[in-house]
């Protein structure tokens, strides 16, 4: 197709070089006194391609899930509990008394009183001061006031909106034929050689030393301990004989065997799509200000100051003095004495009670449940969808008359007759829904 227009290119630009040189010797003047008989000529038809839509549907299944109650009797245990009356016996310990006498000797405790001198040293203490100044460096402060200036800087907040663009991905549901591989496992059945050993168990005797046992024995006229070893005894040991056989067991293993499928799947894609919105921002500027504040400065100056401070003193003396004490004496004797007691001793016996046991039992009953689930099930609809095609298109431009195209109105062509392409057949545009192309539709594709 593009060789078609670059050949009709070409020509319309040579009759238009052809016609300029023609028109130069009249000094620009319109004369077509000699123009060539292919100018009144039609010009070759070309094939167009022409952009056809269709809108088509396409099945889509989709799977919904419906909730579906449904009833069934549930299988529930109450425990019940039966009162049983039983009959115990408990021991009860009751306590008695019995009268014992007993001699008791009873110690009998007489005071008497005894005076005693003793010499006790007592302390006096006496009290004197002394003089003890000293010299004290003590601090004096001053509150004065002093400017101090800063500079504060103050947010100031102001609102403005912003263009935020986002590429949000939209999502797009599509059904694509894919091949799935699954493994199936095949049996097959083989044969292979066992070895069994089918021995025995048999007893061979083995001949063992005896045992060594010490003995007197006369040697150069000295009699020693020796040990003296004794008869060898006959033992018997489990000796396994062996008996390999040889025979054929079937098995049958299981291969692994993979399988291709062809199914349809729905492939979930994401086109991106980009959303502009206005978002407002609150954008905080920075004032600067000037504070004043006084601040107190405290000074601190140094007075020297006397401090009278006595100091008091004790002395102590020792002085005797005589004390006279009474002491208590007290002298013990022994006295017996007949008392009479209530020894207490336990006398048990068997007391009957009734205890009420709550004894269980499981009682089954049928209760009905509604539960729900999901059901899953399959709804088509229809997708429509456009289908874009080229349609070849066969364009013929239209040419004049000889008589309105030269100057003279005769460019070899007879009045009254028709123009060559006149009598031209034009061939009729293919339709555009028909299934078969045209041969203009080949040639473009080819």
């Amino acid at each position: 197709m593009r060789s078609l227009l670059a050949a009709a290119t070409v020509a319309m630009l040579a009759m238009a070089s052809g016609s300029v040189a023609q028109a130069g010797g009249y000094c620009g003047a319109a004369s077509y006194g000699c123009c060539p008989p292919v100018a009144c000529q039609p010009t070759s038809c070309y094939t167009a391609c022409k952009v056809e839509r269709q809108t088509c549907y396409r099945t889509v299944y989709e799977t919904t899930y419906e909730p579906q109650q449904y009833t069934y009797n549930k299988t529930v245990y109450n425990t019940v509990y039966d009162n049983v009356e039983q009959t115990c016996y408990r021991t009860v310990t009751e306590t008695a008394y019995r009268e014992q006498q007993y001699t008791v000797q009873k110690q009998v405790w007489e005071t008497s009183e005894r005076e005693e001198r003793y010499t006790v040293r007592k302390p006096v203490w006496e009290t004197s001061y002394r003089d003890c100044s000293y010299t004290v460096r003590k601090p004096v402060w001053e509150t004065s006031e002093r400017e101090c200036r800063r500079t504060v800087y103050k947010p100031v907040t102001e609102t403005i909106e912003r263009e935020c663009r986002r590429t949000v991905m939209r999502r797009v549901v599509e059904t694509v034929p894919q091949e799935r591989c699954y493994t199936v496992m095949k049996p097959v059945t083989t044969c292979r050689t066992v070895r069994e050993d089918r021995g025995c168990w048999k007893f061979q005797a083995v001949c063992r030393p005896g045992i060594r046992l010490p003995r007197l024995v006369n040697d150069c006229c000295k009699t020693r301990l020796r040990m003296v070893p004794t008869g060898s005894y006959t033992s018997y040991k489990r000796v396994w004989c062996p008996n390999v056989v040889e025979r054929q067991v079937t098995c049958t293993q299981y291969v692994p065997q993979v399988v291709k499928q062809t199914c349809n799947v729905q492939v979930c894609r994401y086109v991106p799509e980009t959303v502009v919105t206005k978002v407002p921002v609150k954008v905080c500027k920075w004032v600067a200000e000037v504070q004043v504040t006084k601040v107190p400065v405290r000074t601190c100056r140094w007075v020297t100051e006397t401090v009278n401070h006595k100091v008091p003193v004790r002395i102590c003396k020792i002085v005797c003095e005589q004390h006279v004490r009474k002491v208590p004496v007290r002298t013990c004797r022994t006295v017996c004495e007949t008392k009479t007691c209530k020894v207490p001793y336990c006398v048990s016996k068997k007391v009957a009670y009734k205890v009420c046991h709550k004894v269980a039992r499981c009682v089954a009953k049928q209760v009905p449940v509604t539960c729900t689930r999901m059901v899953a099930k399959c709804t088509p609809r229809k997708v429509a969808y456009e289908v874009c095609r080229l349609v070849p298109v066969t364009v013929c431009r239209p040419t004049l008359p000889c008589g309105t195209g030269c100057a003279t109105g005769n460019c070899n062509v007879a009045p009254g007759t028709a123009a060559p392409h006149e009598s031209k057949k034009v061939e009729p545009q293919p339709d555009p829904k028909s299934k078969k192309a045209s041969p203009a539709k080949k040639a473009v594709s080819a």
